[in-house]
């Protein structure tokens, strides 16, 4: 009985021990944070939910909340900034364009490239062994940390604050790049095309796999009815399916 209560008594040491290193680090990280964004954080809770991947609760479950709610407040003032800018500054464009164009600027692989350039990497709370080798998964947190990062900062300083790290970190650095304007959305581009020319409705097979089972590639075949339109690769279906979509466009564009 005496020998149980030590045991729970050095647990209760050790896990005390343990949040007291992970406290300061997140101290450490919200003052890197601050210096980051010029301007003064108040409500620090925000910003730990904002930085606390779901991974990591395993290792501090008296936080209890991870960044998954601040990431759907985040994604809503993400795409309202970046509709705003657009709706100015294309007056004479319509819907589909204007969607089109938000959809480009605020894929997974921008939102990561912006976490990436502003360091997010070192602020994250997570688990590292539920992401080891897992390349595309820690872009997918990254991305999703930032939108959580966003709703911090807006339900912390403001619209105004949110939209100006929007625009510094997402419109500005692509505002002059042409591929910004790519439509690459494939499959949609090639399903409205066969429409036009009353051609089949386009479906995917998966024509192989290669590679070891960490670092796949799908090859896929676009079919319009029996026939072989465009084949693509991709690390998963979805990528493969697009690079297969592209292939099969440049081939109908050429007839």
């Amino acid at each position: 009985m005496f020998g149980k209560f030590l045991h729970r008594i050095s647990a209760f040491i050790q896990n005390k021990k343990l949040q007291l290193v992970l406290d300061k680090r997140f101290l450490a990280n919200l003052r890197s944070l601050e210096l980051l964004l010029g301007f003064k954080i108040y409500n620090q809770s925000y910003y730990l939910k904002a930085l606390t991947h779901r991974s990591y609760l395993e290792l501090r479950p008296d936080l209890v909340k991870s960044n998954e709610r601040l990431e759907f407040y985040g994604d809503s003032v993400l795409n309202m900034v970046v509709a705003e800018y657009l709706f100015y500054k294309f007056p004479k464009s319509d819907e589909g364009f204007l969607t089109k164009v938000r959809a480009s600027m605020v894929n997974r692989y921008r939102l990561y490239s912006a976490a990436d350039e502003i360091g997010l990497k070192d602020l994250l709370l997570y688990n590292e062994k539920y992401l080891r080798g897992s390349k595309d998964g820690f872009h997918s947190i990254m991305a999703d940390a930032l939108e959580a990062l966003i709703g911090a900062i807006d339900l912390d300083c403001g619209h105004e604050a949110s939209s100006k790290f929007v625009h510094r970190y997402i419109i500005k650095p692509f505002a002059d790049d042409d591929s910004f304007f790519e439509d690459t959305n494939y499959k949609g581009q090639l399903l409205e095309l066969t429409h036009t020319l009353k051609l089949p409705i386009p479906t995917y097979k998966v024509a192989r796999e290669e590679g070891p089972h960490h670092n796949k590639i799908f090859i896929v075949n676009a079919y319009l009815g029996d026939q072989i339109y465009g084949t693509g690769q991709g690390k998963n279906k979805k990528l493969a399916e697009q690079d297969a979509s592209k292939d099969a466009l440049a081939k109908l564009n050429n007839k």
